[in-house]
């Protein structure tokens, strides 16, 4: 049988299950990632496990997110992370080198392999032709200790490619096209897979623009085939061995198909708060523009700040705006310095900025109030810059500068100054040594813990019977910047759920905390597409520290549902979506849960005797998690 390329990887690796969509499959993972803002918990976890060495071909610990280093928090668990990865085998990259996934594709990703990371942008490394999903710091924990990685097998579209970019189109116009098309819910559930004759067109940094924003759809992930285009980015980097030759196989079946005619795109912009509500940068033309950043793990590569280079060269931005850049790796920092691109675009007015996430999650660098921001970043939900008005912009980094130079969106029909066809430099400099690599026998490594890191607390199985209070109600495509903001003060305490927990919605109700602890346990009420955004766990783990059993919603994104069904919280939805209209914060629901099986509608009964149908899509071994509250209850009653 002809199988198309997502089909050929998942195959290579099944442990368990049918590759039919819709069914629980398990598979092996050859590699994992973590970052700092979602790692320390997940070694937490891992020790939890109380293996001696991680199983997996490579796992790597990045501290990309909160470098500031504010206090002694942060600085505390970057070295519990260096002293974990010492002891468990794991390599560890240190504050500065880069962002977790510019890193990855550069160093270690490989075409292929199966790639789960604590991060929602782990498929970034789908550029290179490797199967790679975002998923929970558990399941990252669990796939360490040799665990095979269950998900629902998806469904694969294949985007289709023809032509070529032209003009000031580039590859991050290609992903916003999509997301135009399919909107933040519209890939859920689902494997974007790119083919047709405009993929040798583009290079594997331009790819792995467009997989990284495969995240914003809700996608699986998202992949190309690795061709004469991945030889070469391989090479560059010194792995030209890792290279294998893989695509789909003619004739393969999809689930849907869509054609984006790659010669028709034009320089495109997603207007705040959401990054599917894209129209042309033309539309823009006019309006001020505060602040430009440049960088994220979307657009930090070579070839994009070679682009900006270009465009800035012996000019000045405009005197209104500010510039703010962060190249993706200490690799990209230093082509751009031997080339003479980095002294540019700093003569131009730019600030330099760490090799880190950086303003991407409001670590540093936000806009004024209600300033306009033009970011080549993935996400621009409201609050997540660290300026709760500000209004951000997702643009490529060529309409980003541009948009510097002119202190303004501009109609590109006027840009003039040329930008060539991204390419890569004839060298990369190796920083291969700036890692960790760990010893043979970590056995005798200390592990340092600060007074920040505190272990995970047990939770309680699901009990039979549930009535709960409606904590809260919100509406559609509630982020998990909503439910566990971001930024420096709250990233810094994400090994302390006791404390971070307090932050919990404070961005939505600053009275939600009070209100859930009052209340001992409750619900909370949502509406389509609840907790789309990053794989932070924590929007799952501090809402079950609150006592959140249940989250009823239209529906779920993906990674999310995840990791409340790992910490034990059941996710339902509504048969009827017309009752999310009749419940109201307050109300309280009886739930009895003795018939919770698969495929088996549940009843909820009101305060006042009204009775609602509730629906789920769990197997049943999501359910077995649930019941015994949680991923990490269940594998351990298991090895007893």
């Amino acid at each position: 049988m002809n199988q198309n390329l997502t089909q050929k990887i998942i195959a290579a690796h099944l442990v368990e299950g049918d590759m039919q969509p819709g069914n629980e499959v398990a598979i092996k993972i050859d590699q994992t990632l973590t970052q700092d803002a979602t790692g320390t918990m997940a070694y937490l976890q891992w020790e939890a496990i109380g293996l001696p060495r991680v199983k997996t071909e490579l796992s790597v610990s990045y501290v990309d997110h909160n470098t500031l280093q504010m206090g002694f928090r942060n600085p505390d668990d970057h070295r519990y992370l260096r002293s974990v990865a010492a002891k468990y085998g794991i390599v560890f990259s240190p504050p500065g080198t880069g962002i977790c996934h510019q890193l990855h594709l550069e160093n270690f990703a490989v075409p292929g392999k199966t790639l789960i990371g604590s991060d929602s942008h782990t498929p970034t490394a789908g550029g290179i032709g490797s199967l790679s999903m975002g998923a929970g710091g558990l399941s990252v924990a669990l796939a360490m200790a040799g665990e095979p990685y269950t998900i629902t097998m998806p469904r694969v579209f294949k985007i289709r490619l023809e032509g070529q970019l032209t003009g000031y189109a580039s590859a991050k116009d290609v992903i916003l096209h999509l997301l135009g098309i399919l909107t933040v819910k519209g890939g859920v559930g689902a494997v974007m897979e790119y083919c047709g004759p405009g993929v040798a067109t583009l290079s594997v940094p331009e790819r792995a623009t467009i997989t990284n924003m495969g995240a914003e759809l809700g996608a699986t992930a998202s992949i190309f085939p690795s061709d004469d285009q991945t030889r070469a980015f391989l090479a560059l980097m010194g792995r030209e061995s890792d290279f294998t030759p893989l695509a789909a196989d003619e004739g393969a079946a999809y689930d849907r198909e869509i054609v984006i005619d790659l010669s028709a795109l034009v320089p495109l912009a997603a207007r705040p708060h959401m990054p599917d509500r894209v129209v042309p940068v033309a539309e823009l033309d006019g309006m001020n523009v505060d602040q430009v950043a440049i960088g994220s793990c979307t657009n930090s590569s070579y070839s994009d700040l070679q682009s900006v280079a270009q465009i800035l060269s012996g000019e000045h931005i405009a005197p209104n705006t500010d510039l703010l850049l962060s190249p993706g790796s200490k690799q990209v920092l230093k082509m751009l310095m031997s080339e003479g691109l980095l002294d540019l675009i700093l003569d131009a007015g730019g600030r330099l900025m760490e090799c880190s996430c950086g303003p991407c999650i409001g670590m540093g660098g936000s806009p004024s109030s209600g300033g306009v921001s033009a970011r080549t970043f993935n996400r621009n939900f409201e609050g997540r810059s660290g300026t709760q008005d500000g209004q951000i912009y997702l643009v490529s980094p060529i309409t980003a500068a541009f948009s510097a130079l002119n202190g303004k969106f501009t109609n590109p029909s006027t840009w003039t100054k040329s930008v060539s066809k991204p390419s890569l430099p004839a060298t990369a400099p190796s920083i291969r040594h700036l890692f960790a690599f760990p010893p043979e026998d970590g056995s005798d490594v200390e592990i340092l813990r600060g007074p920040n890191i505190v272990a995970l607390s047990p939770f309680d199985r699901l009990p039979e019977v549930l009535e709960l209070p409606v904590l809260i109600k919100v509406g559609d495509n509630i982020t998990t910047d909503h439910i566990m903001p971001a930024g420096a003060a709250i990233t810094a305490l994400r090994s302390n759920i006791p404390a971070i927990s307090r932050h919990v919605f404070e961005r939505v109700d600053k009275d939600f905390v009070t209100r859930a602890e009052k209340a001992g346990q409750g619900l909370i009420l949502g509406g389509e597409n609840y907790g789309q955004g990053s794989s932070r766990e924590h929007a799952a783990l501090a809402p079950r520290h609150l006592g959140v059993r249940v989250v009823l919603t239209k529906s779920f994104a993906r990674i999310h549902k995840a990791n409340l069904i790992n910490f034990g919280i059941l996710p339902l939805m509504l048969a009827n979506e017309a009752d999310y209209d009749t419940l109201a914060q307050g109300d309280v629901l009886r739930l009895e849960l003795g018939a919770l099986e698969p495929g088996a509608a549940l009843c909820a009964t009101t305060s006042e005797g009204r009775q609602l149908t509730l629906t789920h899509d769990l197997t049943g071994n999501e359910i077995a998690i649930i019941k015994a509250g949680g991923l990490l209850n269940y594998v351990n009653d298991r090895q007893k």
